[in-house]
């Protein structure tokens, strides 16, 4: 199993940018993928971004809410993703995990089966 610990969160004003860590303690097959996810109090876990190199290229996915304020990149690291958000809403309060899966059917059914613990951001006017 990959083990993952994210860091990175914190309190911001809405407009402000904030950078999420995610350091990866094991491998991940390059079959595998990575990811961001966010759980916000009274509503079920959702994707946030994920990011995949399977065919040689990175491929990057966003939510909706999202796009065009945050950025996932390995950074030419594979030990380490990170989450850059900008722009910052209210709406994006909530704790955001990493994720990773070495399993194929899983990175194309976002069924990700290893997370980090969380960390909060949260994000006020």
């Amino acid at each position: 199993q990959v083990q993952l610990v994210e860091s990175g969160g914190a309190s911001v004003l809405a407009g402000g940018s904030l950078k999420l860590s995610c350091q990866v303690y094991a491998y991940v097959a390059k079959s595998g993928c990575m990811g961001w996810f966010r759980q916000i109090p009274g509503k079920r876990r959702e994707k946030v971004a994920t990011i995949d190199g399977y065919d040689g290229i990175e491929k990057t996915t966003y939510a909706d809410s999202v796009k065009g304020r945050f950025t996932i990149s390995t950074a030419n690291d594979e030990n380490k993703l990170t989450l850059q958000m900008d722009d910052l809403k209210s709406e994006d309060t909530g704790v955001y995990y990493c994720a990773a899966t070495s399993y194929r059917w899983r990175c194309l059914n976002n069924a990700f089966d290893n997370w980090g613990q969380g960390t909060q951001v949260t994000v006020s006017l």
